[in-house]
């Protein structure tokens, strides 16, 4: 095993006590994913890699972040590097300015080592609509699994040892899943905590800049460094930014769990449930309260529906300047409605373009009332049972995902409560802007299991604590492909 392999706190006490040097490390990052075989990447970024190893200086002792290489989804904005964001509507384009989050990243000399892929403009939720192709699971190396979306190759670059922490966003669940089918710790943040200036906006209501990392310590360091208000995003929070390593180890007797039975109830894998049940006793015996709620399956059965109106509408929005002239290629015609269309009928996949008919069919006059703002109010509702749920508990407790990753060729009923519930449930965290992380459970036939607890906004700290609490419950902390922990469930 290589100090690569090990959590950004690990690896900065290695190059503090100079049992490796920055070059070593991210040379190794860079060789990782030249060879990787997942269809990670949309560029290794090695040039700028090199520059700004040159640039390092010496160690720096209180920064632990100093000459650690990470990955970049490809929907952030980075001056002078293409970002396509995985469309071919966005192919050749370079950015004039760089996110906040890149640029904050920068700041304390981490390294960029590459942009990942994902779901075409950050739509959808199986790696597989991307300009370049499928994006594969790491854990499987026969390639027949999927590894979510849609920050697809964010999680394969931290999941398969290529980087110990990288950045993507999660508009329903598109980092918290993968985090689940990818055996990693995905953090979405309180909307608002995190400034997502230079995020290529999909449905901004739901946005939050999220990421990958091997442990809740790490995310911790990550949460302080990129957290704070930014006077480029207006929906930036302007709470100060709390000391979240210092809730690491923190107790957490007396801390109230909700967990889900509307979940829980439709999830028929037995392996799931067994290892699910087995955390729950023993997050009682660390001193948590644990009960069982029912939250309303009506209510959770719709944020699928609800989701996708919302979504597909502020995504048409949004996305109106793809059009051949502002960007986008352009392809000729003789008025403007024929270059646009032209240009999206090259550049957009068939996901898209259905996505932009539900958004545009929502948003038209007569549709208004039975489509989008019936599906606000859904949304309102929703997110009032979750705050009922808050006003007496931490946390709510769910399986991440109702099993392992899914086969690509595999066929779920979309109709089912299973589909509809337990694989779709994590969406009430974008609802709500409620912080939001999922851990790693065990493994069943060798691939991982996710679980995720959600809470109050803007607690992120004692979510956290909750989260190396868990960790020391599933022994799965710093776990990757490469550095495989045997589970205590």
């Amino acid at each position: 095993m290589h100090i690569l392999d090990l959590t950004i706190l690990e690896i900065h006490q290695a190059l503090v006590e100079k049992r490796i040097t920055a070059k070593e490390l991210v040379l190794e990052s860079l060789r990782r994913a030249k060879e990787n075989k997942d269809n990670a990447f949309e560029m290794i970024t090695e040039e700028e890699a090199l520059r700004q190893l040159s640039e390092l200086g010496e160690v720096e002792e209180d920064n632990p972040l100093w000459g650690i290489p990470f990955c970049l989804k490809d929907n952030f904005s980075t001056k002078g590097m293409e970002t396509t964001a995985s469309s071919n509507v966005l192919n050749g384009y370079t950015p004039l300015y760089d996110a906040t989050v890149y640029q904050k990243l920068r700041e304390k000399k981490a390294i960029l080592v590459g942009k990942t892929t994902l779901d075409e403009l950050a739509m959808g939720g199986s790696g597989t609509t991307g300009h370049k192709g499928k994006t594969y699971n790491p854990w499987d190396s026969s390639h027949t699994r999927q590894v979510g979306g849609s920050s697809c190759g964010s999680a394969v670059a931290v999941s398969s040892g290529i980087v110990p922490f990288a950045l993507g966003s999660d508009t329903g669940d598109s980092v918290r899943k993968p985090a689940s089918l990818a055996g990693l710790v995905g953090m979405k943040p309180s909307w608002g905590r995190i400034s997502r200036y230079g995020l290529f906006p999909f449905a901004p209501s739901l946005d939050h800049v999220a990421y990958f990392t091997r442990s809740a310590a790490d995310s911790a360091i990550l949460l302080s460094v990129l957290s704070g208000r930014d006077e480029h995003d207006a929906t930036s929070s302007f709470k100060p930014v709390e000391d979240y390593p210092s809730y690491i180890g923190k107790p957490i007797a007396g801390m109230k769990i909700a967990v889900l039975n509307d979940v829980v109830n439709t999830i028929s894998d037995k392996v799931v449930l067994d290892k699910f049940n087995k955390s729950l006793t023993e997050l009682e015996k660390l001193g948590a309260k644990v009960d069982r709620v029912d939250f309303s399956p009506e209510l959770l059965g719709a944020i699928y529906a609800a989701y996708m109106v919302i979504s597909c509408a502020e995504a048409t929005s949004n996305d109106a300047n793809l059009d051949g002239i502002k960007f986008g290629p352009y392809l000729g015609g003789n008025t403007y409605q024929e270059v646009m269309s032209n240009a999206r009928t090259a550049g957009f996949s068939e996901l898209i373009k259905r996505r932009f008919v539900i958004g545009s069919f929502s948003l038209m006059a007569e549709n208004q009332d039975v489509l989008f703002r019936r599906a606000q109010r859904l949304r309102a509702k929703i997110v009032e049972r979750a705050n009922q749920v808050f006003e007496e508990y931490d946390f709510i407790f769910a399986p991440a995902a109702p099993s392992i990753a899914p086969l690509f060729s595999g066929n779920s009923d979309r109709l089912s409560d299973e589909y509809l519930i337990a694989d779709n449930h994590l969406a009430l965290g974008n609802f709500g802007g409620f912080p939001s992380l999922t851990l790693p459970l065990g493994f069943e036939d060798g691939m991982p299991l996710g679980v995720n607890f959600t809470g109050r906004p803007f607690e992120e700290g004692k979510l956290l604590a909750m989260a190396e609490a868990f960790e020391s419950v599933s022994g799965l902390s710093g776990l990757s492909v490469i550095n495989r922990k045997g589970e205590k469930l």
